[in-house]
């Protein structure tokens, strides 16, 4: 039907109106981006830190922002997430180290390896990890000491990325492809510039892990909720492979090449990366902390703890305080054991027969020589006890608010 001449003039009006909801879209559009950018940060994942610690980062990995609101903080955190997880795993922790130090510390939550991107194994997880460490560091010049706070899987991750951050012959002062152009020289051929044990550049600190399944999930009782039942730990190992090559790497299932189990090479200066030797720092101030649940959990308290069942802690010496209610025990740093090592030779023989408490005891003889601080933690009698894996980093606020005094314990001693 035809428009009369009296509706034709009001056409203008109506199509003002529509303009107005159109720019109405764009600006909201505009704004999700802004708010799509700000997302991906220094804290990856995060837009809630404070500005002074915030890098904001493009799609193309360039950086921008204010730089009059940045600081030029001289620590680094790197905070690692376990299997499945995501950067906003350690969003609660994340926010109470910017409020305790907010100008000391730089916090990066990796984002390399969440998701299903967890699944592609620990080797390739930690390379992932070193090279993220690495296009960190190029941003900030000014960095000079760095930290690693690994959860659950996070840990081995970690542990793999410090041995090649500590062989590469790369250092975050000179020029530097994001790894592209960082080679791997033998662990018999360590770089003199690395002569004061730093890693990658930076003066290592802190190693912190959270409920880290250190000697894999492999062994008998390594992993509570099975109950110690053998036919449920011989299916596990069994199916592993659905996990990916991650889950092969926690079962002890891995045979690349006819090589021993992943983290039984970790526990020696094998192949190409000093596991071990990148862990021994002449650094006074560094020093390694096992956070670790002693409730039945996904990861075994042995395999967190590294120590062997009868030297579990007693039930009976647990304390507890108002400040940290649900740390329930502290082992200070030793020296390292004075035990023999047991012998490599006689744990691949054991990985041949699959004889587990062979590769066990291997890697905690090899393990225990590093100076490691224990903090036992419980969540027994609490509602979120059946989450303690989660609890212990307070992955959700609303979920797991009952591990803040967890984080609270770790923060008030950390080693800046």
């Amino acid at each position: 039907m035809a428009a009369t001449a009296d509706e034709q003039v009001e056409n203008p009006f109506k199509e003002s109106g529509a303009k107005k909801l159109a720019r109405k879209n764009k600006k909201q559009r505009t704004t999700k981006k802004k708010k799509k950018i700000r997302i991906r940060a220094l804290v990856p994942g995060l837009s809630c830190f404070k500005k002074p610690t915030l890098e904001i980062e493009n799609d193309d990995g360039n950086s921008e922002g204010d730089e009059e609101l940045r600081s030029s903080p001289s620590h680094l955190i790197v905070t690692v997430n376990g299997f499945l997880g995501s950067v906003d795993d350690w969003k609660y922790a994340v926010e109470q180290f910017l409020k305790q130090y907010p100008k000391d510390v730089l916090v990066h939550c990796s984002k390399r390896n969440s998701a299903t991107l967890s699944f592609d194994g620990v080797d390739v997880m930690g390379e992932r990890l070193a090279d993220e460490v690495i296009s960190v560091i190029k941003r900030y010049p000014d960095l000079r000491k760095i930290s690693f706070l690994g959860h659950s899987l996070g840990g081995l991750i970690s542990r793999y990325a410090v041995a090649s951050l500590y062989q590469r012959n790369c250092l975050s002062r000179h020029p530097c492809n994001d790894g592209e152009d960082v080679k791997h020289q033998s662990s018999k051929e360590a770089p003199e510039e690395n002569s004061k044990k730093e890693v990658a550049a930076l003066e290592p600190i802190n190693f912190i892990t959270f409920a880290t399944p250190h000697l894999g999930l492999g062994g008998s009782k390594q992993v509570p909720l099975f109950g110690g039942n053998h036919s449920l730990e011989k299916i596990a190992r069994q199916t592993s492979g659905l996990l990916g090559r991650t889950g092969k790497h926690l079962f002890l299932t891995d045979n690349d090449d006819g090589k021993p189990p992943l983290l039984l090479q970790m526990t020696n200066d094998y192949g190409d990366l000093p596991f071990i030797q990148s862990s021994r720092l002449d650094n006074a101030d560094c020093f390694f902390l096992l956070w670790l649940n002693s409730f039945k959990d996904i990861v075994g308290w042995s395999t967190s703890s590294l120590r062997r069942r009868k030297e579990l802690p007693q039930r009976q010496s647990f304390s507890r305080n108002n400040r940290y209610r649900h740390i329930v025990n502290v082992e200070t740093a030793k020296h390292g054991s004075s035990e023999g090592v047991y012998p490599l030779d006689s744990a691949v023989d054991g990985w041949k027969r699959f004889d587990t408490n062979a590769m066990m005891e291997a890697m905690l003889s090899r393990l225990t020589k590093l100076e490691w601080e224990r903090v036992d933690v419980e969540f027994t009698g609490t509602r979120q006890r059946f989450l303690a894996h989660n609890t212990i980093q307070v992955a959700s606020f609303r979920l797991h608010s009952q591990g803040a005094d967890v984080i609270q314990h770790m923060i008030d001693n950390f080693l800046l």
